[in-house]
């Protein structure tokens, strides 16, 4: 009787561990990207002309992992992902994050205001062969001064100071660059919060046409316009198939 129990549990514990096993392999087969923040290997600076004070990232253990840290101070600056992928069939972001504090001089509308304590933001890339003779001649000048084109677009996906009766707005600096409301004031502050978005239907909430199809992910913690500081967190992102 002990013998037949025994098995039984053998059995089930079995097919327990495989049925993880299928749900994880499946997983990993949905996701594109897959970050963890173990490290920073797969990311990139971002930096702006004139801007010399940097936002530092770096890697924090936390628990049994690792988180990713933005601290910035009177500065800009981001990280970039250096996969690209296809948005038409990996339209899904998705990731979990946290501020200490917001900026109390925030203005989202205004160039002088135009700080978050986080923001995810997807970049969306410039193709020249789609691209208007007017684009041409911009983007081309761009690349002629920086060395390379500047993105296409981009979807800034932000934590805000305040809230805002408009859920998209565009930039003070660009109209190619919206700014969408996710999390705003200081009622969540501290606290650890899941976000999942679909690029594509916010790109055409956006800018009322569909994105190009090859884009990157960003991350920036900037405050210098408004001068203060602040430190922010991601424990993980992930970019997912339909």
């Amino acid at each position: 009787m002990l013998r037949n129990k025994t098995l039984a549990f053998r059995s089930f514990l079995l097919l327990f561990i495989l049925l993880v096993l299928l749900s994880v392999k499946g997983f990993a087969q949905k996701a594109v990207i897959i970050e963890n923040f173990d490290n920073l290997k797969s990311w990139e600076p971002v930096t702006f002309p004139l801007i010399e004070k940097h936002t530092e990232y770096h890697i924090q253990k936390e628990g049994d992992g690792h988180i990713l840290v933005a601290r910035s101070n009177g500065s800009a600056s981001g990280i970039r992902y250096k996969d690209e992928f296809n948005v038409y069939t990996s339209p899904v972001v998705r990731w979990r994050w946290k501020v200490d504090n917001v900026y109390a001089g925030g203005n989202l509308n205004e160039k002088s205001g135009n700080d978050f304590p986080i923001r995810v933001y997807v970049m969306f890339k410039y193709d020249p062969e789609k691209a208007t003779f007017a684009e041409k001649n911009i983007y081309g000048l761009t690349r002629a001064v920086f060395g390379k084109y500047p993105p296409h677009s981009s979807l800034n996906y932000i934590w805000a100071n305040k809230p805002c009766i408009q859920f998209i707005c565009s930039s003070p600096y660009t109209d190619r660059s919206k700014l969408i409301i996710l999390r705003s004031g200081e009622t969540e502050v501290g606290k650890w919060l899941e976000e999942e978005v679909n690029i594509i239907d916010d790109y055409k909430k956006a800018f009322g046409t569909l994105p190009p199809a090859m884009a990157s992910i960003s991350i920036m913690n900037d405050s210098d316009n408004t001068g203060e500081s602040s430190v922010s967190y991601l424990d993980y992102i992930q970019v997912l198939k339909k």
